[in-house]
Parts: C-alpha cells; structure tokens; sequence
C-alpha cells in the first residue's frame, strides 16, 4: 500500500474519503475522550487547590496552542515532501504513544511535556484536509470538507460524554482508551490507507524557511484571494472561542445551567453541527455555490450570536443552536476555494498554514473573550449586558461576511460548474488520487481501459 492508486473510480475515490472520515473521527474521539478529565489530572498533580488548577489549565491551554502554531506548517510541509501517508501514520502513532505517557505521568511536569509532544505530534487534521485535496475533485471539495466537519461533530458528541463516563471509574482510565483509538488508527492506515500525493506532485525539497508560520504567511501572500479568505478563517476561528471560553460561566451565570444541562447542550450543539456538515453541505454547494452558502453559513452565524448573547431566557438561546450549526456551512466551502487556488505540490502547506492561523487564535482569543465578560457582568461596568461576548463574535463574523463577499464576486464556482456538463468517460491515469486525474477525459487515441 506504500504505492499510489494507479487507476481511480468514483468508488475507491469515495472509500479513501471513507478512511480520512474514520481518521478524523477516532482522533477527535481520542481528543474528546480527555476533555472532562484532563483539568481534574491536572488538579491532582499540581495540589494548590481549583484557583491553582485553574493557572496551570490556562498554561497548558496556551502552551498546546502555541505549539501547533508553530508546528502546523511544518507538518504541512513534510506531507508535500513525503506525502500524506507517512505523516498521517507517523502521526497517529506519536499521539498513542503520548496518550500512554499522558495515562502514566506521575508528575505535572511530565504531563506538561506530554502535552507538548501532543501538540507536535497532532497532524492528521492538517495532512487529512491536504490529502481530501488531492483526491477529490473541485467541484465536490466543499461536500468532503463537509464530511470531515461530520466528523469534528460526531467525535465531538460521543468522545466527552464517553470520557466522563471512564472518567467515573479511574481518572485515568480515558487516556489509554484514547491511545488505543490511535493506535487502532495507526494499524487501520497502516494496512488501508493509499498514498494520495505521488512523487512527480511532491516538492523536490524540505525548505525550512517555508516551513514556518511566517514562510506560511509568504506562501498566502502569493496568492491574494487565498490571503483574503484567510484573514475571514482567522475571524471565524477567533469567533468560535466564545463558546469555549464563556459558555459554561455566561450559561451558569444567566441561566443557571449546571454541569449537567451544560453536556446536555454541548451534546445538542455537536449533534446539529455534525448533521449540517455531513448532509446539507454536499447537498447545497452544488445546488447554489460555494459563494452564496459561503454567505448564507456567515449570516447564519451573526444570527446565532447576537440570539444567544441577547437571549434573556434558555430557551431563546437554545434557538441559536440550529442556526450556529448553520454557520458551519461556510467554512468547507471556504477551504474548497482556497484550495482551488494553490498548486497541486502546496495543498498541505496551505492546509497547514490554515492550521496556524486557528492555533494562533487559540493563543490569545480565550483571554480575549474571558476579559469582555468579566467586563460585561462587572458592578462597575458601564454596559451590563452578560452575552456581550458573543456581540462581539457577531461583528467579528459580520467583518468576515464582508470581506468574504468581496473578495469572492468574480471566482468561479466550482461546486456547480459540472451541473449541465456530461459526465467524462472513466480513464486510466497517472499513479495517483489526484482530481485532476479523476476528472480528465479520455483521449480518443488511447484505447479504453
């Protein structure tokens, strides 16, 4: 399985998206898994009582956030080397050994250093959005990055409520379930898993200076409409911490949602998320666009944070829900766009400099947000307005929306293009996954396969 596909059918081309789907899902199963109980280990190694525990979380938070801002691209880079395949493999096998660490550390420092090796070693998001690019055609990106947001959804249903639940029986129990999930992913790619980037498609070289988040900035330079949709991803990933960081305290504070109300929600949030990006996304963009349900997701977004940060009942903000998990549809079709722009050999470059970009966020948005609602329940505020928070994530959408929609006026649309067009006649093609060479048409002078 080291060697490319030498001929490609819609079928094996829907069962390496298959592959990448279950990759995704048992990493953020794995991911999830540690969720509940991570901040109770952490408790428990660093003594000082919850405030302290509180510090360090924030520390590891932070930490884990710088390091794959610093590591995306890196990452990126290697899979345009190397190819995909080793770098998803290599990858899955670093996080199962570093969940076993994770289970076994006896002291905090140990967990801090697993932790970064975590952050290092978490590539398969990149490289699986990089290899989705390379097997899938144009005009079917948005619905398999939509698949791969099922995905996100679905891990992010079942991982917590399941580790809460080992969690119960031994604290420690969720970190070796989680490394067997990766170690299952590392044997499953290991004997399934094609390589989808073949060596003629492949950088010539490693060059470290593009491998950075800097050189990864240079490289969306290059291409302006890419530059543009990245400051709108930037926007979107900042906005999105609002839920992470203030949830819990703005539902508590408001509403008076305890911690079982707050999964019950959590689990209604993942279970509309992960059901948006899975079957509407496939079933919209070649319906009406890339652009327009780039939009559409944008301003469904603004609507579910100006209800949920207005809403002076629960059972309003729950009606923000369905329309949060609306806003996901803008962003596979953003990452299919930028996708069309960048060359076949700077996928997983692109796709980890997208990754820096969320990690970047990830370093100061959470203590952006925490300090607008301490401000905003604060006695001496001049504003008392609890959801102040998640105004603010609408305006930051309501920018994004904008530029989006000026910077995407006159690309073509890719997810419709093929719509009256006939179908092409299946080929023998170079040895690769490549959309380009699923979507070529037969030459009259070559004989049929």
């Amino acid at each position: 399985m080291d060697q490319p596909l030498t001929h490609v059918t819609e079928p094996r081309r829907r069962a390496a998206v298959a592959f990448i789907f279950v990759t995704v899902l048992l990493d953020m199963l794995a991911f999830g898994i540690v969720i509940p109980v991570l901040p109770h280990l952490i408790e428990q190694l660093a003594g000082g009582g919850i405030a302290n525990a509180a510090w360090w979380v924030g520390i590891f938070s932070t930490v884990f956030a710088l390091v794959q801002f610093g590591f995306s691209p890196v990452q990126g880079a290697l899979s345009d080397r190397f190819g995909r395949r080793p770098v998803i493999l290599i990858s899955n096998l670093g996080l199962a050994v570093d969940f076993v660490v994770l289970a076994l550390a006896p002291t905090l420092w140990l967990l801090f250093a697993a932790r970064i090796v975590l952050g290092m070693t978490a590539a398969s998001f990149t490289t699986a959005n990089a290899y989705i690019a390379d097997i899938t055609p144009k005009e079917k990106r948005a619905a398999a990055f939509g698949m791969l947001g099922g995905a996100f959804g679905l891990g992010f249903i079942i991982g917590p409520g399941l580790g809460g639940f080992l969690g119960d029986i031994s604290l420690r129990l969720p970190f070796w379930v989680a490394a067997g999930l990766a170690a299952c992913n590392f044997l499953y790619g290991l004997f399934v898993l094609p390589e989808s980037l073949p060596k003629e498609r492949r950088t010539p070289r490693f060059e470290l200076h593009s491998a950075h988040p800097l050189g990864a900035l240079k490289l969306l330079r290059r291409y302006p409409q890419v530059l543009g949709l990245a400051i709108v991803m930037f926007l979107v990933y900042l906005a999105h911490y609002v839920l992470q960081t203030t949830f819990v305290l703005y539902a508590d504070y408001r509403y008076g949602w305890g911690p079982q109300a707050v999964g019950f929600v959590l689990m209604l949030v993942g279970a509309c998320d992960g059901s948006v990006q899975a079957f509407l996304t496939g079933r919209l963009t070649p319906r009406y666009g890339e652009r327009r349900v780039l939009v559409w997701g944008m301003l469904c977004g603004i609507g579910s944070f100006l209800l949920m940060g207005l809403a002076s009942t629960g059972w309003v903000f729950l009606l923000g829900i369905p329309l949060m998990a609306l806003w996901g549809l803008s962003g596979p079709p953003i990452q299919s766009i930028m996708t069309h722009q960048v060359d076949p050999t700077e996928q997983g470059r692109l796709q980890g400099a997208i990754a820096s970009l969320g990690s970047f966020a990830g370093i100061f948005g959470p203590y952006l947000f925490a300090q607008i609602f301490a401000f905003s329940i604060s006695p001496q505020s001049p504003i008392h307005l609890p959801g102040l928070a998640f105004v603010v994530s609408a305006v930051l959408l309501l920018i994004g929306t904008v530029i989006a929609a000026r910077i995407t006026r006159h690309t073509p649309d890719h997810a419709t293009i093929i719509t009256n067009e006939p179908e092409p006649r299946a080929a023998a093609v170079p040895s690769d996954l490549s959309p380009i060479a699923v979507t070529r048409p037969a030459d009259p002078t070559e004989p049929s396969p």
